[in-house]
């Protein structure tokens, strides 16, 4: 597994506020990669280890967007990706498919198949779900199994739902050792509502950090604390004087949060103030699993995440042509660019799991 890492933060936030120590918490950056990965992997968009006696999860709820003008099928999402990474590659892009594999189009009879498998109305009918991450937890060991689990697979229908328009999500912990017959085939769904709602297959490189909060989830008094000019100056953390007015900026985006997928950590806001999620099973205050990103860096400035490998790619003029993105490997894209989070109940992994976009 590739070693890929955070650069260090430009400011040491605990030297400045000591305040901030007590909120630090343990989180794990994916790192997803353009790859192929394997059952025995984890990954994003990559084959899952599915009992073969097991029947596939599909989604009977009702659907939404059915007009939104995007209805394709996912062989031909991945023929359209693969056109733009060649168009990509032309104009002196760097590369984009994983390391030593070709740019091959889809079987095209497969794809004919599955264009003529379309039915009128496919989200009348049960709706197969899409891998979306299968993690191992000898690869991420924050993460928190039930006894005798050590995989957690997840998983979400490619359609928009009531009430917030977006993905409804299923969640599966298994032991490894038990999958003896492995599915080989699962069922893709007709199409997908959204090109962003197909995660491109990627292996992942997991990096332990420690990760603090937004400042909207700061009390009141500590939102002051950060936005307190002289703090900064006092401390000698040679922020630049642009954030003079605005210090509270300078830490949201270089410090608190980290972007991208990650397990565990602080939630992004933005679309909503933080607001506590409780267990529908047994009111307990439910806690970050897992975060789905749209992007694994946010803009110029949110470039500071990008791990050193990627900060060239990344500031390079001709790295964001044919509608290639470095900081968008699994092609995931969830709400206006934003996150889906993920909570679980920590009482139990068992009791249901709730998840929102922000």
């Amino acid at each position: 597994m590739a070693f890929v890492r955070t650069p260090p933060r430009p400011v040491d936030v605990t030297a400045v506020f000591p305040e901030l120590a007590p909120l630090a918490r343990p989180a794990v950056r994916l790192h997803p990669r353009p790859g192929s990965p394997t059952v025995a992997d984890s990954s994003v968009g990559g084959p899952l280890l599915w009992p073969a006696e097991e029947p596939w999860p599909h989604c009977e709820a009702a659907h939404l967007h059915l007009d939104s003008g995007f209805r394709q099928p996912p062989a031909e999402v991945r023929l359209e990706r693969r056109m733009r990474a060649r168009r990509h590659a032309a104009h002196g892009g760097p590369a984009v498919a994983p390391e030593g594999e070709a740019l091959q189009e889809p079987d095209a009879a497969a794809l004919a198949a599955q264009l003529e498998a379309l039915c009128a109305e496919p989200a009348d009918c049960p709706v197969p779900m899409l891998p979306v991450a299968q993690l191992y937890l000898r690869d991420v060991p924050l993460l928190r199994p039930p006894r005798g689990a050590d995989l957690l697979q997840v998983l979400w229908c490619p359609y928009d739902h009531d009430p917030d328009n977006k993905p409804s999500t299923a969640l599966f912990w298994r032991s490894a050792t038990d999958v003896t017959d492995v599915l080989t085939a699962p069922p893709e769904p007709y199409e997908v509502n959204y090109e962003g709602y197909l995660p491109e297959p990627c292996t992942l490189a997991p990096e332990a950090i420690t990760d603090y909060p937004n400042s909207l989830d700061l009390s009141p008094q500590m939102r002051l604390m950060v936005d307190d000019w002289s703090r900064w100056q006092a401390a000698g953390a040679g922020v630049d004087s642009s954030y003079a007015d605005y210090p509270r900026g300078y830490y949201d985006v270089h410090l608190a949060e980290a972007p991208g997928w990650k397990v565990g950590g602080w939630p992004p806001w933005g679309r909503t103030d933080p607001y506590p999620r409780y267990c529908t099973a047994c009111d307990a205050h439910m806690i970050p699993l897992l975060t789905i990103a749209s992007f694994e860096w946010d803009g110029r400035e949110g470039r500071s995440w990008a791990p050193p490998e990627d900060q060239e790619t990344a500031a390079a003029a001709n790295s964001r042509c044919c509608g290639q993105n470095p900081s968008q490997p699994t092609k995931v894209e969830v709400g206006s660019t934003d996150n889906m989070q993920i909570y679980v109940c920590p009482t139990s992994p068992e009791h249901p799991h709730t998840d929102l976009i922000q």
